[in-house]
């Protein structure tokens, strides 16, 4: 599975890219606002960062305004996805941008019959939101095991993007209902490889290193 990054922090991006462990990165509104930033300025910076899809979101609610907008993003850099919300107008923009060899990323799907949607339209990924349906009851990691089951029973390209993960736990839930990836906050990133029996084995294996008084080198 595909571990991409869902921040606009380029400093963050540039210092975890450097595990070889990132396929790429996700940015929303609300993270380029957080960035203070200007937003074509970021998307290039992260896309030079990383060789995998960078996406990056229109804010027009309309049709034209999301091709418009979603075609400047586009020509920022080759790795760039268009990100468009599940609306007509969203699957609509995605139809027209798969047409032109433009990838999107669709976002904000909370069934399976917005996933359905997305697929017929050409959406290159298509983003469940996790999290946010375990907020409100459901469970959201059985709607990425729905998607994946739709999408290969149908023949469907549309690759599952498992997003608005909060635990380590949600990402090997994903990884395991067949997201073919997943974006996760920079801090869950980092806690993938935590674990407490890891850092006290290794200090145990120290201590009985030390004890024997020799060097490697």
């Amino acid at each position: 599975m595909k571990l991409f990054l869902d921040t606009a922090d380029v400093a963050v991006i540039r210092e975890l890219a450097e595990t070889g462990l990132v396929d790429g990165v996700t940015t929303n509104p609300s993270l380029i606002a957080k960035s203070g930033r200007n937003i074509a300025e970021v998307i290039a910076e992260i896309c030079a960062c990383v060789e995998g899809p960078v996406s990056a979101e229109v804010t027009a609610t309309d049709l034209e305004g999301m091709i418009s907008e979603g075609r400047h993003l586009a020509g920022i850099a080759g790795n760039v996805l268009v990100k468009l919300p599940l609306t007509w107008d969203g699957l609509k923009a995605a139809r027209r941008f798969s047409q032109d060899g433009i990838g999107t990323n669709v976002t904000l799907c909370f069934s399976a019959a917005q996933a359905l949607l997305a697929a017929k339209a050409g959406a290159s990924f298509i983003s469940p939101f996790v999290g946010r349906l375990d907020d409100h009851g459901a469970d959201g990691l059985s709607l990425i095991e729905e998607i994946r089951d739709l999408y290969d029973q149908h023949g469907f390209e549309t690759e599952v993007l498992a997003a608005s993960l909060r635990t380590p736990a949600h990402v090997t839930g994903a990884a395991l209902a067949g997201a073919d990836a997943a974006t996760l906050p920079p801090d869950i990133f980092r806690s993938l490889v935590k674990h407490p029996l890891t850092d006290r084995g290794l200090d145990q294996f120290l201590s009985d290193w030390r004890a024997t008084g020799q060097t490697i080198l």
